[in-house]
């Protein structure tokens, strides 16, 4: 195998490489916050539940909407300040999702969930990143409305990156679960897996939530050896990516597998196998003899197999 075969160009990884100036230090000023709303270069993404508000525009779609445009949706739960877009304010605005079924009909609008509007490249990339800022808040709040300290309702405060009880007087923040997403390595070859959920010809990395008192590298080691009985040495970082379903972060790593016999643990995992790397390339083009895929390229997976696909085991260094 080429050790650099030809995958054609870089795909984008989603969710990444936001524009958004968060602008923090904003939060908590009110009059500031209440100004920018009324900016007249303020942009809404408009996110009910799982489905995302877009306009169509010729053959495009836009997630952006204006002040007046965003009016016509008058089932506001929750308001987020995303941040500052080249200047222009941007927000997020959580809807109730009951009354957008019958939007569904209408010749102006598609709803589509955030996984498929980044698998399908509904939008520009450029919405991706403030789109799962927002969804991930937005659910944030909507599961938050109770002080889970006390059972009081709660308000939300700080631009929507805060809730207050009242009562008990405990401060709730928006929380981000740890993801540690990897692949074993053993030279030329590597450990992809296998989830009922999958679609029936694909693999991806193992990955797993990072437990409470445990580093990264603690997290990979132990994931791999729970899915699929591998004991790992040298773990490496590659990269991170933001993963709002609900609100996670994705942290990617190489792990060098110290064994080869596989003892999958099919409660998590409905396969598992060691592919050469001249299949992986075979399934990131859509070209493996047994019509085997990997994952797709707005995936971190996608990225994390693909370096190793052009580096090898150098990925481990």
């Amino acid at each position: 195998m080429a050790p650099r075969p030809d995958l054609g160009a870089q795909p984008y990884l989603g969710y990444t490489a936001s524009r958004m100036d968060r602008a923090a230090a904003l939060r908590a000023d009110v009059a500031a916050i209440s100004k920018l709303f009324a900016d007249r270069r303020a942009g809404f993404y408009l996110i009910g539940g799982e489905r995302v508000v877009m306009k169509k525009t010729g053959e495009a779609l836009d997630p952006l909407f204006s002040a007046g445009e965003a009016q016509d949706f008058p089932w506001v739960t929750e308001t987020v300040f995303l941040g500052l877009m080249d200047g222009a304010p941007r927000f997020g605005i959580g809807l109730d999702p009951a009354p957008l079924e019958p939007l569904k009909e209408r010749d102006d609008l598609k709803l589509s969930d955030l996984r498929t509007i980044a698998t399908h490249n509904l939008v520009a990339s450029e919405h991706l990143p403030p789109l799962a800022e927002a969804k991930a808040v937005l659910g944030w709040h909507a599961r938050h409305h109770f002080c889970p300290n006390c059972g009081s309702p709660t308000l939300a405060v700080q631009a929507g990156w805060r809730r207050d009880c009242p009562v008990c007087k405990v401060e709730h923040f928006p929380r981000t679960d740890p993801v540690a997403i990897m692949l074993p390595i053993d030279g030329e070859r590597c450990v992809l897996g296998r989830s009922p959920r999958f679609a029936p010809t694909m693999f991806s990395c193992l990955a797993g939530f990072a437990e409470p008192g445990e580093t990264i590298e603690e997290a990979v080691r132990r994931e791999v050896l729970e899915e699929v009985g591998i004991a790992c040495g040298r773990v490496t970082y590659f990269t991170s990516q933001p993963w709002p379903f609900p609100m996670s972060l994705m942290i990617g790593c190489y792990a060098q597998a110290l064994n080869e016999k596989l003892v999958v643990d099919h409660g998590e995992l409905e396969d598992a196998r060691w592919f050469e790397r001249e299949e992986l390339a075979l399934m990131l083009l859509r070209k493996h003899p047994d019509g085997l895929t990997a994952t797709l390229p707005h995936a971190i997976a996608h990225h994390i197999i693909r370096r190793y696909i052009e580096e090898g085991a150098d990925v481990l260094r």
